[in-house]
């Protein structure tokens, strides 16, 4: 997999928005990365409006393809998620980009370009805190961000929950939102999971639909042969007034349990304000022993 070149003081960054529109101005997050002695240029897609969109799907489209081509721009970073970057995928052209990889930042409905990026272009990306959710982000999560751009260390130790099952593993790391990983399967970006870290999030679902779509996952192959699983946060879901019955660390459990790789929970990302920044498409070696897990990455 390729890695980017890092940034360097007085790069340029560029924040677009690939999917919903914004509801308030991100000027705390411009001066954050200024302070971090980098130069913004904005897309003007981040004060377009469309319905729920952050501009027509042919402005988004435009304003990536612009940024992604642009020799000057060193890191694209999605100014939020929400929903719409699947009706712009296949409107861009890669080809520049494979030649030239720039950092891809984001999380949320970004996995889907995460996934493009990682099974069409072999290129790293960063799934990390966007500018919209910068006004909640944890002190850690905004350093890690910095850190991954930057080319500094970044590691993790954390407690998880009774469900982690110990081992060890290494593996490219891959995955994000667990509705669009599903969105992608049977499609051009659908990664091959085989020997893969599979990090998982999700946010807004019923019980039933973490278990529908784990299963789906399962039912396509694509939980059988992965060197390890990292459980993310699952962020306000729902149950009924019927009680499902399982939590969702019992679902995902349940679902693995005939495997034999290192699973853990509770790992700090997701639609959270400790959502510590991961490069995907990078080789992690996975360490899970009873409630702690240590994940490091390996050199490039």
């Amino acid at each position: 997999m390729i890695a980017p070149p890092y940034l360097q003081e007085e790069d340029k960054v560029a924040i677009v928005c690939p999917a919903s529109k914004l509801p308030a101005p991100i000027w705390n997050a411009v001066e954050l990365f200024q302070s971090w002695r980098l130069q913004v240029v904005l897309g003007k897609s981040v004060e377009a409006s469309f319905h729920r969109f952050s501009g027509e799907d042919d402005l988004r489209a435009a304003d990536l393809q612009r940024f992604l081509d642009d020799p000057a721009i060193k890191a694209v970073i999605a100014a939020r998620g929400g929903y719409g970057t699947i009706r712009i995928l296949d409107k861009i052209d890669f080809t520049g980009f494979m030649h030239a990889p720039k950092w891809i930042v984001g999380f949320s409905d970004i996995t889907l370009l995460h996934q493009h990026v990682f099974t069409y272009c072999g290129v790293q990306s960063i799934h990390g805190q966007m500018p919209y959710t910068f006004p909640g982000a944890s002190y850690a999560s905004l350093e890690s961000l910095r850190n991954a751009l930057f080319g500094k260390e970044i590691s993790y130790r954390f407690l998880s929950g009774c469900f982690n099952r110990t081992g060890e593993a290494t593996g490219y790391l891959m995955g994000g939102h667990l509705t669009l990983l599903t969105a992608a399967l049977g499609s051009v970006s659908e990664p091959d999971y085989n020997n893969k870290i599979l990090f998982l999030e999700c946010v807004d679902e019923p019980l039933y639909a973490i278990d529908r779509m784990i299963l789906t996952l399962k039912r396509a192959g694509k939980l059988a042969r992965l060197a390890g699983l990292m459980v993310g946060k699952f962020t306000n879901i729902q149950d009924e007034d019927i009680p499902f019955g399982l939590s969702v660390h019992g679902i995902i459990s349940e679902a693995v349990s005939e495997y034999q790789y290192p699973v853990c929970y509770d790992f700090p990302a997701g639609h959270v304000p400790d959502n510590r920044s991961m490069i995907f498409g990078r080789r992690l070696y996975l360490h899970v022993v009873n409630d702690e897990t240590v994940a490091a990455y390996l050199p490039d």
